[in-house]
């Protein structure tokens, strides 16, 4: 799931190098990626479902409307996972927002082979 995790807030924060790695490594682990940005309208189980929107959550908390939902969103999340786990999702998207924002610095783009 961390994989699908990473994708997903590499997608929100249109980093371009994050995207290649992550699309990669996530389609040579089998990860059910192809309705990823559409995930609300897919059948994915519901603790798939509940981290993909903690993670959004976390991943765009300066929006009001966001911020203002936010417990709920970890309320949902507390019903698929134990705190441990919940504990190592969030490091997985805090690090993931970290590292796109850090390739963003650096003015990373997209090379096309």
């Amino acid at each position: 799931m961390a994989q699908l995790l990473r994708l997903r807030v590499s997608q929100m924060n249109n980093c371009a190098f994050c995207l290649k790695r992550h699309f990669e490594v996530s389609r040579s682990a089998d990860v059910e990626i192809a309705t990823l940005s559409t995930w609300p309208e897919t059948d994915l189980h519901d603790a798939t479902r509940a981290a993909l929107a903690y993670t959004e959550a976390m991943t765009a908390l300066s929006d009001a409307a966001v911020a203002a939902s936010f417990g709920a969103a970890h309320d949902e999340l507390a019903k698929h996972f134990n705190e441990a786990e919940i504990f190592e999702i969030a490091a997985v998207v805090i690090n993931m927002n970290v590292w796109t924002r850090l390739k963003m610095a650096e003015g990373a783009k997209l090379r096309l082979a």
